[in-house]
């Protein structure tokens, strides 16, 4: 029985040990200065306007220098998502959500196409600001 428990408890460390190592590596991308951008208002003919802060989870933080130089590629998706967003879909939360899954899927499809590489890891809105 210790026999048992000294070997689960040496599996526990050892899966432990390997993920602290497989996060450390990790780095964060801010795009700056916030991306704001027009949305169609319910009646067609008022604009409502969106401001976002996107941070981008690499899966390691040498990619930063490419991130850099792809920034207006990916600035440039993240401004067509969410221009072409209805009004009820920037307020909703869900659609928060939505819009997000989109634009960490595109981003994520650009940068694997311009550099044969999974480079991003999450997009995350650390800021969501509408009217």
């Amino acid at each position: 029985m210790k026999m048992i428990s000294g070997l689960f408890a040496l599996l526990l460390l050892t899966l432990s040990s390997t993920s602290v190592r497989a996060e450390g590596n990790v780095g964060y991308f801010g795009f700056e200065p916030d991306i704001i951008t027009n949305y169609i208002g319910q009646s067609n003919k008022k604009l409502g306007y969106i401001r976002v802060t996107v941070d981008l989870m690499l899966t390691d933080v040498k990619n930063i220098a490419i991130v850099e130089h792809h920034t207006p590629l990916l600035r440039d998706a993240i401004v067509q998502i969410l221009s072409k967003e209805p009004e009820e879909t920037i307020k909703s939360l869900t659609g928060r959500e939505e819009i997000r899954q989109r634009c960490a899927e595109k981003l994520k499809k650009l940068l694997k196409d311009e550099t044969g590489e999974e480079i991003i890891r999450e997009v995350l809105f650390t800021k969501y600001l509408y009217h």
